[in-house]
């Protein structure tokens, strides 16, 4: 079992690295390895929607996302954190994720996917539902805990002091081992859900 976790922050020590380690220290616990990205601070841009990428199946732009996908494709689930920045994610993460997502043409049905958000006080859910949107695209189950991941912090190490969210991040990576580990004796015994072909449609028409 491997996570591949992803850290949005610019600040590549601070509160959301913080509320990801916690996670880190649960996996290792439970004998999954993890494998830290930090795209926070990375010189990302934008897709460019050249759709180059469907020919050559990588993205035309080659940094941080290309050298990720492999990590992508060979991961059973993935963690994304996010600091929140206007009641919305850090755009370069955003950036990371909209051309990770759509350059990468492998099947990522039931690779199990959660966010991880932090915030000084408010736009968490908003966060929240805005990167859960990449695995509800892509055949990926999202992973729950006992509240909203979200914790609460605004110097860096305040999030450590608000002990009802770290106990969400543990309670988070145990529940994902679990779904990690279920799915693959699921697919060891009855394979993946049948796939129709996917029917694309304009609303215009």
């Amino acid at each position: 079992m491997k996570v591949m976790l992803v850290n949005g922050s610019p600040h590549s020590q601070g509160n959301t690295f913080l509320a990801l380690d916690e996670m880190r220290k649960v996996f290792a616990e439970n004998g999954v390895e993890t494998e830290l990205v930090q795209a926070g601070n990375q010189p990302i841009r934008g897709c460019a929607a050249c759709r180059s990428c469907a020919k050559s199946g990588k993205c035309i732009f080659d940094d941080l996302v290309n050298k990720t996908a492999s990590l992508f494709a060979s991961c059973d689930a993935m963690v994304v954190g996010s600091p929140v920045y206007f009641a919305s994610a850090n755009a370069t993460l955003i950036a990371y994720l909209d051309r990770l997502f759509f350059s990468t043409h492998f099947d990522k049905t039931m690779k199990v996917g959660a966010s991880v958000v932090i915030a000084r006080r408010g736009g968490l859910s908003a966060t929240f539902d805005e990167l859960n949107k990449y695995f509800t695209i892509s055949n990926m189950p999202v992973a729950s805990s006992l509240y909203w991941n979200s914790v609460h912090g605004r110097e860096i190490g305040e999030v450590v002091q608000d002990v009802e969210g770290m106990q969400n991040m543990r309670r988070l990576a145990r529940n994902m081992t679990f779904m990690m580990k279920s799915i693959q004796l699921g697919k060891e015994k009855y394979g993946l859900p049948e796939q129709e072909p996917p029917t694309f449609m304009n609303f215009i028409r």
